[in-house]
């Protein structure tokens, strides 16, 4: 796992357009049914604040992921109870090329060895997701809702 570049943008959007159409494929047509979601421009700056991480094999990239600790202005309110009030760090627009399993446990071991307290969200259509985080020891927090007003179920871990 490494920090993005700029230079890793074309495979960073061919992942995230992957993504998309295995969310579509399994049940969950609008986590990111904008179908330019994330952003180039949104992309272009987590890579600029240091944020956007891959995640390489020797096959080339195959996941990649948004890492930053928190406040984040979405979890300040929740329809449900975090689990403490403790400082935590986030992570957000976790994709997979689809060609390795694991991808997400990688990404939040990663983030564990910063953090002990990490906070996520899904749609309520992504099955895969909300199981994957359950089975990694999420838990079930409430509902957040995004700028837009979507809402999004929470989740929090706490090692």
């Amino acid at each position: 796992i490494r920090k993005a570049s700029l230079s890793d943008l074309p495979v960073i959007l061919e992942i995230y357009e992957i993504a998309r159409q295995f969310m579509r494929d399994h049940g969950n047509p609008y986590q990111w049914s904008g179908y330019g979601y994330p952003s180039r421009e949104l992309l272009e700056d987590d890579i600029r604040q240091e944020q956007l991480y891959v995640l390489e094999s020797a096959d080339g990239l195959e996941g990649v992921f948004m890492f930053n600790e928190g406040p984040d202005t979405t979890y300040l309110k929740i329809d449900g109870e975090w689990l403490n009030a403790e400082p935590y760090s986030v992570i957000h627009r976790i994709a997979s090329r689809g060609r390795k399993k694991g991808v997400l446990r990688l990404a939040v071991d990663f983030v564990t060895s910063m953090s002990s307290n990490i906070k996520i969200d899904t749609h309520e259509q992504n099955t895969v997701m909300q199981n994957a985080l359950l089975r990694l020891g999420f838990e079930k927090c409430g509902i957040i809702y995004l700028e837009n007003g979507d809402p999004r179920i929470a989740y929090q871990l706490k090692k």
